[in-house]
């Protein structure tokens, strides 16, 4: 019997990328096409479906090698039944995603939110390949998150775990509201929006740092300037690798994960974050629940959504 593939869908707002995955994570091939949003609902259905026949056409393997379908997309999702409630960025409200694929598509359908989707591909075809027990964060403009135990995604009674960004880890005397409408929230203090807003408050104080000369800061700028000296950006990541290190400490005690894997935007810094965020995470975490735990930066990129969508068919 020819090999089985399985073919993963990351939903943007922009475009959707598909990829075709083997049974050991590892991607085979891909394809993307746009999303086309502002057509409504039946559009982005329909681009779907036929991207991802389309990338088995353009491929090596025939729709008979097909095991299942996986989807990621962003929004808050009655998982088990694979209905999208609302995606906010597609406007797409109250559709039953999995039935509309596994009637088009003839295959096993399954959908999940594209930060477990995420986490599901470091996990399985990238950081933590071979891992079974891993707890991933992406620094973006938020914190997102995704938990994997035993291989398997978790996502808690109402689909809420792993929505790491909103750990309430500041203290109430330095906290901040975040969009969440939560005070104290991790994402504050150690997104990309989060560096960049304590670099602005500290430039608008009047605080004595580099980042005064630049027009427009970006969280890259802010940690060069760490990386150079400037004091005022060094006590920006100090601050924002010590809350990622004190909630890896914490969630270590609960799940005792072997793998923390990073990715997003701001883990490019490498070393000069993850080391302090290690040192930390040391400091914090008893020893039983730190044993041979490693913090490692993700190393699948763009194609995590499609890998861990595809996963989803063995592991969701």
């Amino acid at each position: 019997m020819s090999e089985k593939i399985y073919v993963g869908v990351d939903v943007g707002g922009t475009a959707i990328k598909v990829g075709i995955c083997n049974p050991d994570g590892q991607l085979l091939h891909t394809y993307e096409g746009p999303t086309e949003a502002s057509k409504g609902t039946d559009t982005i259905l329909q681009n779907i479906a036929k991207y991802a026949q389309q990338i088995v056409v353009e491929s090596d393997y025939e729709w008979e090698q097909v095991d299942g379908v996986g989807v990621g997309i962003a929004g808050f999702l009655d998982i088990p039944n694979g209905i999208v409630k609302f995606a906010p960025n597609l406007k797409i409200e109250n559709v039953n995603l999995k039935a509309y694929l596994e009637q088009e598509l003839n295959k096993t359908v399954k959908v999940n939110n594209d930060a477990n989707v995420a986490a599901l591909g470091e996990a399985w075809g990238g950081a933590g390949r071979g891992i079974a027990h891993c707890v991933c964060y992406t620094l973006g403009t938020g914190v997102g998150g995704g938990i994997i135990i035993d291989g398997k995604i978790v996502e808690g009674y109402a689909g809420m775990a792993g929505e790491l960004g909103h750990m309430s880890i500041v203290p109430d005397l330095e906290a901040i509201q975040c969009g969440c409408g939560k005070m104290g929230c991790l994402e504050t203090v150690s997104s990309a929006t989060g560096i960049i807003r304590m670099a602005k408050d500290a430039v608008e104080r009047g605080d004595r740092t580099s980042l005064s000369q630049v027009e427009n800061i970006m969280a890259k700028d802010v940690l060069d300037a760490a990386k150079a000296g400037d004091e005022v950006a060094t006590r920006i990541v100090n601050r924002a690798a010590f809350y990622l290190g004190k909630s890896m400490a914490m969630i270590a005690i609960v799940l005792n994960p072997q793998y923390f894997i990073i990715g997003g935007g701001v883990s490019k810094a490498g070393d000069f974050l993850f080391d302090q965020i290690r040192e930390v995470f040391e400091k914090y975490t008893q020893d039983q629940a730190k044993e041979n735990v490693k913090i490692v930066a993700a190393t699948l990129g763009n194609d995590a959504g499609v890998v861990g969508a595809a996963g989803l068919i063995l592991r969701g």
